[in-house]
């Protein structure tokens, strides 16, 4: 298990990016939360396995292809501090 930070860049806010990751994470072992950032970029935290978070990144791109201009990600050791995947409001 691990814990990844992803940082979309684009036209990602005021597009439903949030709830089209949400709904999309939902269909994967994953804990975590997406939410905007005042610098208009959204970020994504997730914690599962490194497989199920590669399908979640690349499942997003495809579908939001047309809104994100830069996707910077890192890895961490997982907190265990999630019990589900939600949308957060900063």
């Amino acid at each position: 298990m691990q814990r990844r930070t992803c940082h979309f860049s684009g036209r990602v806010q005021g597009v439903g990016f949030r709830y089209t990751v949400n709904h999309s994470a939902m269909r994967y072992d994953l804990r975590g939360y997406v939410r905007n950032l005042a610098d208009g970029r959204v970020e994504l935290v997730m914690e599962g396995d490194e497989k199920e978070m590669d399908r979640l990144v690349e499942e997003i791109k495809r579908q939001m292809s047309g809104f994100i201009k830069d996707v910077k990600c890192e890895t961490s050791p997982p907190t265990g501090e999630f019990q589900d995947f939600s949308v957060r409001h900063r």
